[in-house]
């Protein structure tokens, strides 16, 4: 049998003509491609991985090396848009008359898709003008960008089935490669390129910046380059640093000519006693962030005027760098870290700069998330880091706490902030942080703009911080900064001339309130003029801050005719206030009683006394006028609350301190006489003119600027109450106070409550305050009801009651406090108070029978005190109170730590005895302003603006 063989079939012919849809050369450029888009693709997933984990835990996880591969996104995506183009191109015109039609349509689509890939992702892009800032389109363009690719390989499958069979081995491998890709794309996220080759100091933060509470995030310096990158800031926040460079803070360091002067002599003194600079560091967490955190500040021959650290102030960076505040005890107690940028953030060239703009622009969330820590930097915690300082033995060798400045604790416990329960006056709704006053939103078109009121505007919050330093604005020459601190200052404070005594005493005849009434004065007799300050819109003390220093006082003129009869608080020919002016001021003491007047914080010990006005209280200030024998004209008073940022012998050190090679100070010539010629302010201001007995000229109907009668009264009654000089001043206030109540507020009796409970007349202050509780327009706050309840319950014993109100005060929500923004929680003083209450209340629960309710009180107790300690690390109270609850309770150790805090913090009584007793032998004008109840004279010999025939008596000041 033979073999049968069999030929293969032959291959069928293409048609004539027949054109490859893929040529050989467009091929090659499909496989250029496939290569780009492979890249992309690793490059995505990872991009998108990183996303999804942050939207997964709700923390930001993008580094440098992210910024790195974003880059490399947007390099290849840019380098991917002129070969696929060409491609589909070419593509499209070859294959657009194929009879597989489906296929031709389905290529359309994923053509198109793939346009709006790469139109999305430029539109994502910042290029000069162009800019999708509108928050809802750009999410959409977003999502596109997102989505699109999806489409894309969806559509490319279903076009491939047109051609030859898919290689899905090839798929396999890709997807394999991605993976690994992505795994060592992950893996190196976990890396910081910067740190590769960092050596930082072997020794701890203590020994490179205490005795600041300042800290790095590693304990290593930071490079001076990192902190110094303003003009960076300037190309996308032009409005921004606009406000900042005329701003204190950019002045804080050494280009601000006072903090020069007086740190200079910190640092000398420093060197002398210890042979090295460390004492001044307390200063330089605060004001000087560029040496200080890149360790130029410890060298003791550190140029404090030619290095260009020296001249940085509180930079862009070196405020937006701090990641964590430590506490509230302020020292500069927060961490900063050296933080991370985009690539090319330091290069000097400018395609580099340019890439690093675009990247930033692209994808700012990182930035944004660098730069701004909400729970941080929108925080009045914050701001307590620098505005809130104590003394430490490390500077003073004296003991290890001493008060400084405390704007923090001023703030937190007023009514403004909404935290305190005690206050006399309540915004309609609190001021929750530091910034609402001092940061006020400002429009703009800087890149971080926002439509904070959602009506179109955009807005940035103002970096120029307006407060009230004109002398720094002055001597530096930015009189546009002295307008903006100007304009903030309007309507801060108010004065009131609101009434006269006759006699000239303090237990005279009260006339008030002057206008539209205003008495006829007799020649050659002799009155007292009550006055009142009142703080409006402060949310801390007037003043706070360099309270040693500022300038505050009242000038008084009283004149007849044109000529003048009277006057206090005027200034002589060497620019120096009157020192029997009414200054209100803290007059700081050394421990040898010389007065703190050149910054010295190295000797801060005492004050003498402190004039200072709280939130949203009075001062009565009583001024004592003769009138001469004659007159022929009606008798006209003026007032005015003056500012000026530096007084003259703290003016006159610091010129005297300028060294060849500092910079210029307008108004300062060296070899010159200086006098002090810094801005003065009138922050409030009011006039009456009196009729005079015997005198015919008619005196025009007058007005007071307070339409509030019954305002008027309550600021006279808060201000006597306040000063508590004697047996007078109570009584006084209790009359001003039943005025209140006569016209009808709630005012008059709750505050007739706090003089009775101020004096022990407890019942009395019970009843009043059943009155108060009665009123319903406007009704009283019920917190403030609560707590002065509370204060009475527990002065007669009542501890249960006592416990329940303050417990109401403080922790009870009602949609008043809700929508007033009020939170009372925070009021540290009501907390130590029913955290006393509860104490008491425990050793009520004696025998061993009761001993559980004994030790659940006393365990709530230690509840409220931990609670203070969390708000106020440094209160004594609390201590106090924590040592002996610990030590009932068994806890020895918590018990020791809390003496400990106690002793730390207690202030030194005894001591400061003796340097207020020296200080008041050294000056008599000191001493008289010292005195529980002060009267000024409007007729001093000598005194400023007040001719010599016009004086007619001493100053004197009242038991």
């Amino acid at each position: 049998m033979s073999a049968v063989t069999t030929s293969a079939p032959a291959p069928v012919p293409r048609p004539t003509g027949y054109v490859p849809a893929v040529g050989s050369r467009l091929k090659k450029l499909l496989f250029f491609v496939f290569g780009l888009v492979a890249l992309l693709g690793a490059n995505s997933l990872y991009l998108v991985s990183i996303t999804i984990l942050e939207w997964w835990k709700e923390l930001t996880y993008q580094n440098y090396f992210y910024q790195v591969m974003f880059l490399c996104h947007l390099a290849l995506g840019l380098l991917l848009i002129v070969p696929f183009l060409a491609f589909g191109i070419i593509h499209l015109v070859t294959a657009r008359k194929r009879r597989n039609r489906r296929a031709v349509r389905v290529g359309y689509a994923l053509f198109t898709t793939a346009i709006i890939v790469l139109a999305t992702g430029l539109g994502l892009m910042r290029i000069g003008a162009f800019d999708l800032k509108q928050p809802a389109a750009r999410s959409i363009v977003y999502w596109m960008h997102v989505l699109a690719p999806l489409a894309a390989g969806w559509l490319y499958w279903l076009h491939r089935l047109a051609g030859p069979r898919i290689k899905w081995r090839y798929g396999l491998y890709y997807a394999g490669a991605v993976g690994i890709v992505v795994a060592g794309m992950v893996g190196l996220h976990s890396q910081d390129p910067r740190k590769w080759n960092q050596s930082g100091p072997q020794e701890g933060a203590d020994k490179y910046f205490f005795p600041s509470l300042a800290r790095t995030a590693t304990g290593n310096f930071i490079p001076e380059q990192t902190l110094m990158m303003d003009s960076y800031c300037l190309k996308c926040h032009g409005d921004a640093y606009q406000g900042w460079f005329h701003s204190s803070h950019h002045h804080s360091s050494f280009n601000n000519p006072p903090y020069l002067a007086s740190v200079r002599e910190t640092r000398e003194f420093a060197m002398k006693r210890d042979g090295n600079v460390q004492a001044s560091r307390w200063c330089a967490g605060c004001h000087d962030l560029v040496p200080f955190f890149s360790g130029k500040f410890n060298d003791p021959d550190y140029d404090l005027v030619k290095d260009p650290t020296s001249q940085a102030g509180i930079t862009c960076t070196a405020c937006h760098a701090i990641t964590h505040i430590n506490s509230t005890k302020g020292n500069a107690d927060y961490t900063i870290e050296e933080p991370q940028h985009y690539p090319f953030a330091f290069s000097e060239n400018a395609v580099l700069q340019f890439i690093n703009n675009q990247l930033v622009k692209a994808k700012p969330t990182f930035h944004k998330k660098t730069f701004l820590k909400p729970q941080v930097h929108r925080s009045s915690e914050f701001c307590s880091t620098c505005h809130k300082v104590h003394i430490p033995y490390a500077l003073n060798h004296y003991k290890e706490f001493l008060r400084g400045q405390n704007h923090y604790d001023s703030y937190l416990l007023s009514g403004v902030s909404g935290h305190g329960t005690r206050s006399f006056y309540y915004p309609e709704k609190a001021k929750e942080t530091c910034a609402e006053c001092h940061m006020p939103l400002s429009p703009s078109n800087d890149f971080g703009a926002k439509d904070f009121a959602h009506d179109g505007r955009l807005q940035i919050h103002n970096h120029f911080f307006p407060a009230a330093n004109t002398g720094l604005a002055h001597l530096v020459g930015a009189d546009d900064a002295i307008a903006a601190h100007q304009k903030f200052l309007e309507g801060n404070v108010r004065v009131d001339i609101f009434g006269v005594k006759e006699g000239g005493t303090i237990d005279g005849n009260l006339i008030a309130p002057l206008r539209p009434e205003v008495p006829a004065l007799k020649p050659g007799q002799k009155y007292l003029l009550e006055t009142v300050i009142r703080t409006l819109k402060l949310g801390h003390h007037f003043t706070q801050g360099t309270v040693d220093s500022n300038e505050v006082w009242l000038d008084v003129s009283v004149t007849s005719g044109g000529l003048p009869i009277g006057r206090n608080g005027g200034i002589d020919a060497e620019s120096e206030v009157d020192p029997w002016s009414h200054f209100i001021n803290v007059y700081m003491l050394d421990q040898e009683g010389n007065r703190i007047d050149r910054r010295n914080p190295q000797d801060i010990f005492t004050p003498l006394y402190n004039h200072q006005i709280p939130p949203g209280a009075a001062q009565v200030v009583h001024y004592e006028l003769q009138l001469p024998d004659r007159l022929t004209a009606p008798v006209t008073v003026d007032v005015k609350v003056q500012y000026r940022k530096f007084d003259k012998i703290y003016m006159d050190f610091v010129t005297k301190s300028a060294k060849p090679g500092d910079k210029p100070m307008r108004g300062f010539e060296p070899g010159q006489k200086y006098l002090n010629d810094l801005p003065i302010l009138t922050l409030a201001a009011d006039t009456v003119t009196f009729p005079v007995e015997g005198v015919a000229a008619s005196v025009e109907p007058q007005k007071s600027a307070i339409a509030e009668v019954w305002q008027r009264w309550n600021d006279y009654g808060i201000g006597l109450l306040l000063e508590g000089g004697g047996k007078t001043e109570p009584k006084q206030a209790e009359q001003a106070f039943h005025e209140v109540e006569r016209l009808d507020r709630f005012d008059g009796p709750l505050n007739l409550a706090r003089v009775y409970l101020a004096e022990g007349r407890l019942d009395e202050a019970g009843d009043a305050l059943n009155r108060a509780q009665k009123y319903e327009k406007p009704p009283a706050p019920p917190w403030t009801l609560a707590w002065f309840s509370g204060v009475t319950n527990k002065q007669q014993g009542h501890l249960d009651e006592a416990i329940r109100d303050f417990r109401s005060a403080l922790y009870d929500q009602t949609d008043e406090r809700r929508q007033r923004q009020f939170d009372f929680t925070k009021d540290y003083v009501a907390l130590n108070e029913l955290g006393q209450t509860l104490f008491e209340r425990a050793k009520q629960e004696r025998g061993d029978d009761r001993r559980e309710s004994r030790l659940k009180l006393l365990g709530e107790a230690v509840v409220e005190f931990e609670k203070v300690c969390l708000l106020d690390e440094e209160d004594v109270t609390a201590h106090y109170n924590l040592a002996q609850l610990y030590e009932l309770l068994g806890e020895k150790s918590k018990a020791a730590e809390h003496r400990a805090l106690h002793e730390r913090y207690k202030p030194d009584d005894n001591a400061q005895d003796r340097a207020t007793n020296l200080a008041r032998k050294k000056s008599a004008a000191a001493n008289h302003a010292a005195e529980k109840l002060v009267i000024y004279s409007l007729n001093r010999r000598g005194a400023p603006g007040l001719p010599a025939d016009a004086a007619a008596g001493e100053a004197r000041g009242g038991q």
